[in-house]
């Protein structure tokens, strides 16, 4: 995938949110590996927080995060398989206006070769909303690093050729303007 070092990079504001009955910041080590991913891409975690699986806890705080002009993307890790507790994609739901379909179907296409057809059970998704990117990934830190490293680091990066999603951030928005 290539990066053109001609043109010069833009960092993004992302901010991650763990989804988990049971880790805080000191257990956190999925939420904690995308923090150190995204910061030595050279990208801003301008937020980080744990919340419980419960879908208006999620939806509350995603809302929050949208609405904040200095946030560009938001990663979650956690809520994403198919026990009654995991619920991030229904939260997610909520508040997308357009579902990147791509982003779910590569993360379990590349996961299918680490971990078979248990990728499966992975209900991770990729979406818009008001201007700014949600992911919603698996709780392992390997999903996390997956999606990182195979994904979002080059999507994420406005020299990837031939488009990323960086360089769509400043139309995002134009059907709100239309309105």
């Amino acid at each position: 995938m290539p990066i053109d070092e001609s043109l010069p990079f833009v960092a993004v504001n992302i901010a991650v949110l763990t989804v988990s009955d049971t880790r805080d910041l000191a257990s956190d080590r999925s939420g904690q590996t995308l923090q150190d991913r995204i910061e030595a891409a050279g990208h801003h975690c301008v937020g980080r927080e744990i919340i419980r699986d419960e879908a208006d806890a999620i939806e509350a705080i995603l809302r929050r995060w949208i609405a904040d002009p200095s946030i560009d993307c938001v990663i979650t890790t956690g809520g994403t398989g198919i026990t009654g507790r995991d619920v991030t994609p229904e939260a997610f739901k909520r508040v997308l206006e357009k579902e990147i379909e791509g982003f779910g179907e590569l993360f379990r296409m590349l996961s299918y070769r680490k971990i078979g057809t248990s990728t499966m059970q992975s209900r991770a998704l990729g979406g818009v909303a008001d201007g700014t990117y949600l992911f919603a990934l698996p709780g392992s830190t390997g999903a996390c690093k997956d999606a990182w490293d195979d994904i979002l680091l080059f999507q994420l990066d406005a020299r990837h050729r031939p488009c990323n999603l960086v360089e769509l951030m400043p139309r995002l928005r134009e059907h709100l303007k239309a309105a």
